[in-house]
């Protein structure tokens, strides 16, 4: 397969968005304040807002002025003429054909989608239409890819019929986290962990990622999706993967992405049997969150609904690796704090020899990897405790810290959007970090038989009060097996 070429061009569709605004654009300016755009790199923002060029550069330059990391006058004077902007309706060719005169030029332009998915594939066709999508253009979608198998096929299948899968792009902005890059790096670069990284000395793995913010405004998308296919489907089993993923031969993104599906496929399936003891559906109630308070699901919807807002979920991998090692997730809307995490439980040690006193001390070690808000991965371990003592040496559990802030703020580091990982690596045609078909789809497979065996099960949600850690059940469902949640 030949290289894929360097990209000249991203045409970003749906550019009045919120994400656009707050995501892509800044990320686009970062990276050129960085000296990571090709010099002649253009950017072509569309959306059917019927706005001048010097309106969009005015509503871009005060977007980018509002953000913490402030404007550098000097590098928006050379950013702003890399943009363009064309008013256009992209899912009709005549919409598309409006895009012809600002790319020409152009050898190699990437496509991001960051519109609806149920427009994906009349953009794709018009693109087509229009004789813009040709073999060395690429495409980047956001999620959800589908609602649920069906629907995902459909999706790919459209794109497939326009472009090859090796010019998809498939984007999941949490695999742009540093963090979640650096799992890769502290198993694979480091002889300490991946002998320990199976089930004879690990207990358990937690994936947490909970939410202060409610659904809001956003309820008609999130009622047809719930936390399951908003959150779980796509983040979460990204994250899970790359936990428990094989060693792949290289850093090529074909045999990294080949490892996490097979661990999407060691799955095991659910069932309607499993239902009650390993799962829970909540939905927020009125409540306080951060001191104010807060709105019920329903109240923000303005009617009742079973569409669940926490998700929490005993997970089994049917492999040699992680045979016997349960994986707890656990996902929610308007929780205590805003937390992404990943915390590797490992066995306590067979004996203590340190008497009675020192026992009760003694605390398995963890590592736990935060993804937000702060980025950092901490592995504790058991130390004598300072000072004297009476009946054998007392023990704690003391941590050893990679935070990246306290790391890299000396050194005038900033805190980079996700975004910025993932456009860099599409303008240079690197896959590895975005997300195949068939991983797509495998996650969709297992994900529709959980909302089948809740269905078949009539599981309905349990209220939760907004600034809760979720149902009374989400606490049950881990110590059911002799676990406490990482709080």
């Amino acid at each position: 397969m030949p290289a894929t070429p360097q990209a000249d061009a991203i045409v970003l569709f749906g550019a009045t968005g919120d994400l656009a605004k707050r995501m892509l654009l800044a990320s686009l300016y970062f990276l050129d304040a960085d000296g990571f755009l090709p010099e002649k790199f253009r950017i072509v923002a569309t959306a059917r807002a019927e706005l001048t060029r010097e309106q969009f550069l005015e509503q871009t330059h005060e977007t980018l002025a509002a953000r913490s990391e402030g404007l550098d006058e000097a590098v928006w004077a050379r950013f702003s003429k890399r943009l363009t902007y064309v008013g256009a309706d992209a899912t009709t060719a005549e919409g598309a054909a409006r895009l012809c005169p600002v790319l020409q030029g152009c050898k190699a332009p990437f496509f991001y989608l960051a519109i609806s998915p149920s427009l994906y594939e009349k953009v794709c066709v018009s693109l087509a239409a229009a004789g813009l999508a040709d073999d060395t253009s690429r495409i980047v979608l956001e999620k959800p890819i589908g609602r649920d198998l069906e629907t995902s096929r459909h999706i790919n299948t459209s794109l497939g019929a326009v472009f090859d899968e090796n010019q998809i792009y498939r984007i999941d902005h949490y695999l742009g986290k540093e963090t979640v890059q650096n799992l890769l790096a502290l198993r694979f670069a480091n002889t300490l962990f991946e002998p320990l990284w199976n089930n004879l000395t690990i207990d358990h793995v937690q994936i947490t990622v909970a939410e202060t913010e409610g659904v809001g405004s956003r309820w008609p998308y999130y009622d047809e999706y719930g936390a399951l296919r908003d959150m779980l489907q796509n983040h979460m089993l990204q994250l899970l993967c790359l936990v428990a993923m094989e060693p792949p031969a290289d850093m090529e993104p074909d045999s990294v992405r080949n490892e996490k599906v097979k661990v999407l496929r060691s799955l095991r399936r659910f069932t309607r049997a499993d239902v009650a003891d390993k799962s829970v559906r909540g939905q927020y109630t009125p409540g306080v969150v951060a001191g104010k308070s807060a709105e019920g699901y329903e109240a923000e919807r303005g009617q009742k609904t079973g569409t669940e807002t926490f998700t929490a979920l005993r997970v089994d991998i049917d492999n040699w690796r992680w045979a016997g090692v349960p994986f707890f997730l656990r996902t929610g809307k308007r929780m205590p704090e805003k937390r992404t995490q990943i915390a590797i439980q490992f066995k306590p040690v067979p004996h203590s020899i340190f008497g009675r006193a020192s026992t009760a001390d003694l605390a398995p070690n963890r590592l736990v990897i935060d993804l937000q808000p702060d980025e950092d991965i901490k592995l504790s371990l058991m130390n004598k405790a300072p000072g004297l003592s009476q009946g054998g040496m007392r023990l704690q559990s003391l941590p050893l810290s990679l935070s990246l802030l306290n790391t890299y703020e000396g050194a005038g580091g900033r805190r980079r959007i996700a975004y910025e990982r993932l456009l860099l690596d599409v303008i240079h045609g690197d896959a590895t970090l975005f997300v195949r078909r068939d991983e797509v789809e495998e996650a969709w497979r297992w994900v529709d038989g959980v909302a089948d065996a809740w269905a078949e099960a009539g599981q309905a949600p349990k209220p939760y009060a907004a600034g809760s850690w979720g149902p009374s059940g989400a606490f049950a469902l881990i110590e059911r097996f002799g676990r406490d949640w990482s709080d």
